[in-house]
């Protein structure tokens, strides 16, 4: 346990949707970060990992289901370097909050987190929604802008400026945000 939470959002993603198009050169630009704060996380005692993914309404998938299908999708590439470990905290979203209708609030209590960081997708959409319901359940807002990917470059620079300025995340690159 620690005061700190990493949140992966929608990075089991199998790039096979109509936005996929727009979404794909953005997280080409933020898997590499992304999978240096996984990887950097995994290292440490004091730094919670947890995984929370759309189902794509499919209430039957567990975690190795949308592992499986986002792996067999059009960009593994984009998925091999993030692939949640056996064992890692893993939740399921069905909207765009990962607060929304999961145990997440729960689980960071139980856990003691002060403060969680964002990475993953969309930044114009589930990371702006999750940081807005993290801000308003008093958590720390840390948004790494180098590990989240955007559908609209102008929107998800939008929200960023939104999340400084009405949630107070603090922004910060990936490599700097577990110190």
């Amino acid at each position: 346990m620690s005061d700190t939470a990493v949140l992966v959002i929608d990075m089991l993603n199998s790039y096979q949707h109509e936005d996929a198009e727009k979404l794909t050169p953005s997280v080409e630009k933020v898997i590499e970060p992304i999978a240096g704060l996984v990887a950097a996380a995994r290292k440490r005692d004091d730094v919670d990992l947890i995984y929370v993914n759309d189902n794509y309404g499919d209430f039957t998938a567990d975690r190795d289901d949308l592992v499986r299908q986002a792996l067999e999708g059009k960009r593994p590439d984009l998925v091999e370097p993030i692939v949640p470990d056996d064992g890692v905290r893993f939740l399921q979203k069905v909207r765009h909050s990962a607060f929304y209708a999961t145990s997440l609030a729960y689980l960071l209590n139980q856990l003691d987190t002060k403060r969680v960081i964002l990475a993953g997708q969309v930044t114009e959409q589930c990371i702006l929604y999750t940081a807005l319901d993290a801000y308003v359940r008093h958590f720390d807002v840390v948004l790494p802008p180098d590990a989240v990917a955007h559908i609209d470059a102008d929107l998800g620079k939008a929200a960023i400026r939104m999340m400084q300025e009405n949630m107070r995340a603090e922004i910060v690159e990936a490599q700097k945000c577990l110190g």
